[in-house]
């Protein structure tokens, strides 16, 4: 359900050094992997933002409100997409288009703990590998992985609180993070298995046996 006051920006400005090629235009079932992410965040969204690298920054895109050009690193890249976004969205919702297969119920869950109040909200799936910290190519020290977990997008966030976190122009591997460095406490909810990351070709082909199998 379209929930007003809530925007999304989809952020698929990477230029694919990992996996070669530009993998947000590659196909996924009928479908560009972008277009995934894309339908999802539009069932649950006001407003979208997408954000394409330069070059791709002038090509229309259906059913998105902008389509504006990334920057030299994830963190500037959101900050592209957040100008774009009115003054007025109440809660603004970050995901990965190289996270294709994240369902509707996940946007509608980070975006109801933040309607329910809190700041920000990620999700996390549990660990299931042993964790080991490693120093000088030997392990270090076996890490407990009870109170671990992988975070993924979309993560969802107070309007006010994102742009604060943005405002230093300061650079992270999430946007979370940046959210955290301002003593902001961050809420982690239900992630989802099957909502992986499309960072090398057999990423893709994985998330093609995924889709297929989806109910």
């Amino acid at each position: 359900m379209v929930r007003p006051g809530v925007w999304t920006i989809v952020v698929a400005a990477g230029g694919g050094s990992r996996f070669g090629r530009h993998k947000q235009y590659e196909r996924l079932g009928e479908r560009r992997v972008l277009d995934w992410a894309l339908q999802a965040a539009r069932a649950v969204s006001e407003g979208i933002v997408l954000v394409v690298p330069a070059g791709e920054a002038a090509r229309g895109e259906p059913g998105v409100d902008a389509v504006v050009a990334g920057g030299a690193t994830r963190s500037a890249s959101v900050r592209a997409g957040l100008a774009a976004v009115p003054g007025e969205a109440a809660i603004v919702v970050v995901h990965d288009a190289a996270r294709p297969l994240a369902s509707v119920a996940l946007f509608e869950r980070v975006i109801a703990a933040v309607a329910e109040g809190e700041e920000a909200v990620v999700p996390g799936v549990a660990l299931t590998s042993t964790i080991k910290r490693v120093a000088g190519g030997h392990v270090a020290e076996t890490v407990d992985r009870a109170s671990l977990v992988e975070v993924q997008t979309p993560q969802a966030f107070r309007a006010a609180c994102l742009r604060a976190a943005h405002a230093g122009g300061h650079d992270a591997t999430d946007d979370a993070a940046l959210v955290e460095a301002l003593g902001v406490a961050v809420a982690v909810v239900e992630g989802e298995a099957s909502n992986i990351k499309v960072t090398h070709p057999p990423d893709l082909a994985v998330a093609r046996a995924l889709l297929d199998h989806r109910p």
